[in-house]
């Protein structure tokens, strides 16, 4: 197929008739319209070729979509760009006037792209990680998303620009700078793509600058399933508050005036536009795509008449800016230049190390911290662990007038149960967001701050209120800076009420206890501060290695602590502490002083355990409890070195046996050599029901105390 359809053009540009048509655009930019397209074109064919020679491990290509170079050419360098995977006309535009405007900074678009299609190390946007669209100097961040799960964090982007750009200690992009993001036509169904086309248009029916331009690419194909006639136009039509355009014809005239149109719609109104670009698609999905499975000769073959490619010459053509001779020339003399780059890269390096690959993620390079403003003194008196945290919050936005907190009902209300009250009152409906019900817009929203140089802190309201964008997390967050090799990244502190044990009010949206999605995501950062004096110190690590490092940083606040204020009787205010108290938030923290058992546990397994322990000094049984606050990483070295000095360890974990934190505190002990009598409590493998029967299936304080009695060889075990 790759040769049908560089042989077709090769034989229209031959038969074009040569004209005097009077061009009604510039003939410069229609040239540097279709060497953009060329180029594109060609890095396709090498990526075929690259493969067949072992040298080349990815082959989706942008072959008959490289009418998006008009959109790179009509966009500003200095525009944040998202980009879908079939973006090589747009990459290959603004590099040729980033090279243009400014030649000192150029780059070398070509060999960057094969670099990437090989996996080299040299690849300057992902080190080789992935073939990705992006560089720095191109102000493209580079995106893998499939399904459109980019489109969250561009909407967040064009809202900070629009709104909140000025809280950020330095202006990333200039004040009228346009988000472009595009995806394909299938992707436009994906849930993640109409979340976000909702929040786009949610922000621009209250009025809301939204500097959003969204190129929907539609070549009518999603793989093999047909979009069927009109349901693209009639879907994307249905926004309020978003323009429609239209770029039906891949005529330069038509394609420049057309994109053109909304690229001014969106920088001058700072209202978003929805560009709908008819394309064609070349070459099948993918290398390993046959599309006669699914289209017949025929089709294919008139596909090539709609080649973009083709309706370029034909204009140059047709207004006598080139013969066909000409044009013909400037394709092969493309083409010769482009496999001079794919063979020269054959030989680089490749990553051949597990340091070297997870480096972005395990050893982020620190970066200068924001400048900070001295807090205000702190409250007195004891603090339960809801007021140690708002405390911590309000002392975070005084310090940092980059930090943001959202979320839904953060605001107004101060939360569900009142963690973030007083806090618009005292910072602002700016820095304090009440954002519409969509955990996926509230994490994209985060992810655009951060790009745009903010400290996001957003809150999910409920642990399983995650699960619906957790891609959000894993897939968008912490990729970005193993994709880009550092170069990008997304620095946040998400706050997550979550856990079990809430008396009187359950059901498993409001009782989950599951922490696996998030133990599982390579480089985030997950904590859960069970005691009030833990709050303050882990809350603000996780800010400074957001900041420092760019981490995605994960806080799960045990719901059923957050008003507890006594531990074994009414008003011992054991479970309080003064804000000042000052604790070391690096690794685990330990209880008590007992030599006869360790007790490993976290979140609400803490109380439960001490007051669990202090049933067994009547059997004589003296135990320590290690409170892990952090879950990912694990502080296996801490860990390791405590159990060291028991004969006895037990785990006591709320989360389910299987996928549950236990697992892997057990797996690091006994790789580590614990060679003691270890033993494990778990919640069952079910979800939470409501009320009573919660205690079923969750750990409780009198099966701590059996299993501790048993493994110390005590009581009735």
């Amino acid at each position: 197929m790759a040769e049908a359809i560089d042989e077709h053009f090769v034989a229209s540009v031959r038969a074009l008739t040569p004209g005097t048509a009077a061009a009604d655009v510039d003939p410069a930019r229609v040239l540097a319209l279709f060497d953009a397209q060329l180029q594109s074109r060609h890095l396709d064919l090498a990526a075929r070729w690259l493969q067949a020679q072992g040298e080349g491990f990815y082959t989706i290509g942008s072959a008959g979509h490289e009418a998006n170079a008009a959109l790179g050419l009509l966009t500003r360098v200095d525009d944040p760009a998202l980009l879908h995977y079939r973006s090589g006309g747009f990459y290959a535009a603004r590099a040729a006037r980033n090279a243009a405007e400014r030649p000192d900074a150029a780059t070398t678009p070509v060999r960057d792209v094969l670099l990437g299609l090989g996996a080299a190390a040299a690849d300057p946007i992902s080190g080789g990680r992935h073939k990705v669209f992006g560089h720095p100097a191109l102000h493209i961040v580079p995106q893998t998303s499939t399904i459109a799960s980019h489109l969250p964090r561009a909407v967040g982007l064009a809202f900070t620009l629009g709104n909140l750009a000025d809280l950020a200690p330095a202006r990333r992009w200039p004040a009228d700078a346009v988000v472009v993001t595009s995806l394909g036509d299938a992707s436009v169904n994906h849930s993640t793509a109409q979340g976000a086309l909702n929040a786009a248009s949610y922000l621009a029916h209250r009025g809301l600058d939204l500097p959003l331009l969204v190129a929907v690419e539609d070549n009518g194909l999603g793989i093999s399933t047909r979009t069927p006639p009109g349901w693209l136009e009639a879907t994307l039509r249905r926004f309020p508050g978003i323009e429609y355009v239209e770029a039906a014809s891949a005529r330069p005239d038509r394609l420049l005036a057309d994109v053109g149109a909304a690229v001014d719609h969106v920088r001058h109104r700072r209202r978003p536009v929805l560009l709908h670009l008819r394309t064609v698609r070349f070459l099948g999905h993918a290398g390993s795509d046959v599309e006669l499975g699914y289209r017949t000769s025929t089709e294919i073959a008139r596909d090539h008449e709609r080649d973009p490619l083709l309706a370029t010459a034909a204009y140059l053509v047709e207004t006598g800016t080139c013969t066909p001779d000409d044009v013909a020339d400037r394709y092969e003399r493309t083409r010769v230049a482009v496999m001079h780059e794919a063979r020269s890269v054959i030989g680089e390096r490749r990553l051949v190390s597990r340091g070297e690959v997870v480096r972005p993620i395990d050893r982020p390079e620190p970066r200068p911290a924001p400048s900070r403003r001295p807090a205000s003194a702190a409250p007195v008196g004891p603090l339960s662990l809801a007021q140690s945290i708002n405390a911590t919050l309000a002392e975070l936005l005084e310090e940092r007038p980059h930090a943001i907190v959202l979320g839904e009902d953060v605001g107004a209300k101060g939360g569900v149960y009142g963690v973030t009250r007083g806090l618009r009152k005292q910072h602002g409906g700016r820095r304090v967001i009440d954002t519409l019900l969509d955990e996926q817009t509230i994490l994209g929203t985060a992810l655009g701050a951060a790009l745009a140089g903010l400290l996001p802190i957003p809150e999910i309201q409920y642990l399983a209120y995650l699960h619906n964008a957790e891609d959000q997390l894993r897939g968008e967050a912490a990729s970005l800076a193993f994709f880009s090799d550092g170069h990008y990244r997304n620095p946040m502190v998400v706050r997550i009420p979550g856990l079990s044990y809430q008396k009187g009010f359950g059901g498993h949206f409001h009782n989950d206890n599951s922490l696996a999605v998030l133990r599982d995501i390579p480089g985030l950062v997950l904590c859960v501060p069970s005691h009030p004096a833990d709050a303050r110190p882990l809350i603000r690590e996780c800010a400074e290695l957001a900041e420092l490092e760019g981490r995605v940083c994960v806080v799960v606040e045990p719901i059923a602590l957050y008003h507890s204020r006594d531990l074994h009787a009414p008003g011992d205010e054991l479970w309080t502490a003064e804000h000042t108290q000052t604790r070391s938030p690096r690794g685990p923290r330990a209880h008590g002083d007992g030599e006869d058992l360790l007790v490993v546990t976290f979140g609400n397994g803490v109380p439960m355990s001490l007051r669990a322990c202090r049933s067994l000094e009547a059997d004589g049984v003296r135990a320590t409890v290690l409170d892990l606050r952090w879950l990912a990483p694990l502080p296996v070295d801490e860990l390791a070195a405590y159990a060291a000095g028991f004969d006895r360890v037990l785990v006591v974990d709320e989360t389910r046996r299987s996928g549950g934190v236990g697992e892997g505190i057990v797996s690091a002990l006994l790789e580590r050599g614990y060679d003691g009598r270890l033993a494990r409590v778990a919640s069952a493998d079910s979800y939470v029901p409501l009320g009573p029967a919660s205690r079923t299936v969750l750990v409780t304080e009198d099966e701590i105390a059996e299993a501790a009695r048993v493994l110390c060889g005590v009581g009735s075990g």
